[in-house]
């Protein structure tokens, strides 16, 4: 499949599979659309660190330090996606800069630009296909990591 060979390019230019936490915040307990989409990227090529529902965004903060994760992923099918400039803002207090978040599930329309605003590189809706959710990880990962850049470093003068 064409995602599984873009993963495989990365994958190429970073030295390593691609890592991605899928995961949970807040009291939102319907997991089967996470669990649907780490399947996903597991078939395509990734490393997914995938965590039960309940988790606290500190806790996320931890868990995606300690595994040194590419991206994080955040399902929500309640409100918990409010609470993703919360943990955008604990992410960047702990230099997590180059972590791309992503979001999926039920989110309103009045609530995506608050969440790109806050730094959310992509938000899915139902319906995304898996082509459109891995190859948008892709390219976020890319682009934040410097994948997809030429090594253009200058020699001192």
């Amino acid at each position: 499949m064409a995602d599984c060979e873009d993963v495989h390019a990365l994958s190429a230019r970073l030295g390593r599979r691609p890592k991605v936490m899928v995961t949970k915040i807040g009291l939102d307990g319907h997991d089967r659309g996470s669990r649907l989409v780490a399947g996903y990227l597991r078939d395509a090529g990734m490393e997914v660190i995938y965590t039960a529902p309940w988790q606290e965004i500190a806790s996320v903060v931890r868990k995606a330090m300690d595994e040194d994760v590419d991206a994080i992923g955040i399902s929500s099918l309640a409100t918990d996606h409010l609470l993703v400039p919360k943990l955008i803002d604990q992410m960047r207090a702990q230099n997590m800069d180059d972590v791309v978040v992503v979001v999926g599930g039920i989110v309103p329309d009045q609530d995506v630009r608050m969440l790109q605003d806050a730094g959310v590189a992509a938000v899915f809706h139902p319906g995304s296909t898996r082509t459109e959710i891995v190859r948008t990880l892709i390219a976020k990962i890319s682009e934040q990591r410097g994948a997809g850049q030429p090594d253009v470093t200058e020699e001192p003068k």
